[in-house]
């Protein structure tokens, strides 16, 4: 066989393998030949530190992301007509408005794993809801001063929620392929 050929069917052959177990172990439900669910070793201790772990990183990407690519910009004038790199800046801004709002809904989620956390979280939700539009509308370059001040108020919230349950939130800002994908 030619030298390309046999690389060809070499190729093929490990993509198919790799498939193969790919697909073989992804059946798992981690439940024993009897059916029955196995108990978890991990304890409701362990359960709401994890809870909390994510809440702060879902909360600390919203946190970044709102004040990077959307306080800051605005602060700095980037979405006022005329200004240079207007485009580019509201497309970030759409973007970091979209992922805000998704790290805070699994912000809330996580919270839900610990009793203190999600006391502190729920009256959020609605404020947190009313973020869902404001993504697109900066996008296409129709956000005020109340639109960004709703994203700052609803981080500040969240952070004071998450600081009066023990859980310090701390901007990170996330990538921009992050913020795409």
């Amino acid at each position: 066989m030619p030298r390309g050929v046999s690389r060809g069917v070499v190729a093929l052959l490990l993509s198919c393998t790799l498939l193969l177990t790919t697909a073989a172990c992804g059946g798992d439900d981690g439940q024993g030949a009897t059916g029955a669910a196995t108990p978890s070793s991990t304890g409701t201790f362990e359960q709401q530190k994890l809870a909390k772990t994510r809440f702060v990183a879902n909360a600390g990407l919203a946190a970044g992301a709102t004040y990077q690519w959307i306080v800051k910009p605005y602060r700095a004038g980037k979405f006022t007509k005329g200004a240079d790199g207007r485009t580019f800046a509201l497309v970030k801004a759409g973007l970091a408005g979209a992922f805000t709002y998704n790290r805070l809904k699994a912000a809330v989620n996580n919270a839900k794993g610990d009793p203190l956390l999600s006391k502190a979280v729920a009256p959020l939700s609605a404020g947190i809801d009313s973020l869902k539009d404001l993504g697109t509308k900066l996008r296409k370059g129709e956000a005020g001063d109340a639109d960004v001040g709703a994203f700052e108020n609803i981080i500040n919230s969240v952070k004071d929620a998450g600081r009066s349950a023990g859980a310090e939130v701390v901007d990170k800002v996330p990538t921009t392929s992050q913020l795409g994908g």
